[in-house]
């Protein structure tokens, strides 16, 4: 069994462990990172603190995003549905039910609803929209057009729905409704609503991450701006919310402290005041 290495003492850092979201937090107001963020993950990496990113995004799609900071980051993809170890060894997948997912994958659910679908190595969405590549030109990553009606169910992490907020939230209760907690759902983005397996989130991730670790949640700062990231706010003992976060992710946390907001680099402001990384 491998053995990770030795953490760096407890007294020698402020933290242990950084984790982060992507969109609305660590990457930028166009869906990039900056040179501020590259140069600062990079220094904490040398003093030996680990990163996780943490994201809804698929694993394919943060991959060369995390070339592009240079660090050898955990990855916790589709909002926890897998998880990755810095070698890209898959550490956790988490498949929604074929059965229930043919059944959300119906049209008939979601009329004038934008669906689309991840499974292990592509993203299936039911008619173009070339608006959505705007936010992964930086990864290159593209959908495939398919008939998700007629998709057998198997292999998906997640199902994306995305349109107005208001439809939204007619289709979340409707589920909330009708598959109790046989099923994880949240909001990535106030257009668009995600379903993953039932207890399937980024903090329960994060949470086995940090046991297998062996990093107390103490010892643990973690940024997001979105109602995805609420679990995994819970679960560090340093929470940080964007100052773009989310109304309901405010209402969950509010008495967390408050980063500057992605488009002023504010992760990496917050970690350079943290750390006294001058310069």
């Amino acid at each position: 069994m491998l053995r990770p290495p030795p953490a760096p003492a407890v007294s020698a850092l402020p933290f242990l462990l950084v984790a982060s979201d992507l969109d609305g937090t660590l990457l930028d107001r166009h869906h990039a990172i900056d040179a501020l963020t590259v140069d600062t993950l990079r220094r904490l990496d040398a003093l030996g603190v680990r990163l996780v990113l943490a994201t809804g995004r698929h694993a394919l799609d943060v991959g060369p995003l995390r070339a592009r900071l240079g660090v050898p980051a955990h990855l916790i993809t589709a909002n926890g549905a897998r998880v990755f170890d810095r070698d890209d060894r898959l550490l956790a997948r988490h498949d929604i039910d074929p059965v229930l997912a043919r059944e959300l994958m119906q049209p008939s659910l979601s009329p004038r609803i934008l669906l689309s679908a991840y499974l292990d190595d592509e993203w299936l969405i039911e008619r173009p929209f070339p608006p959505l590549l705007a936010s992964h030109r930086e990864s290159g990553f593209r959908y495939r057009v398919a008939d998700l009606a007629r998709h057998d169910g198997h292999g998906i992490s997640k199902i994306l729905y995305m349109g107005g907020y208001g439809r939204l939230l007619k289709l979340e209760a409707l589920l909330r409704a009708r598959h109790g907690d046989s099923i994880a759902l949240t909001f990535s983005a106030r257009h668009c609503l995600e379903v993953m397996a039932q207890g399937v989130s980024k903090g329960q991730a994060l949470a086995a991450l940090l046991d297998g670790m062996g990093i107390a949640p103490g010892h643990c700062i973690a940024f997001g701006d979105g109602q995805n990231d609420i679990e995994m706010l819970r679960v560090v003992g340093h929470p940080q919310l964007m100052a773009n976060a989310q109304p309901r992710l405010q209402q969950a946390l509010p008495g967390a402290a408050r980063a500057r907001s992605n488009a002023d680099s504010g992760v990496a402001r917050r970690l350079r005041e943290l750390f006294g990384l001058d310069g």
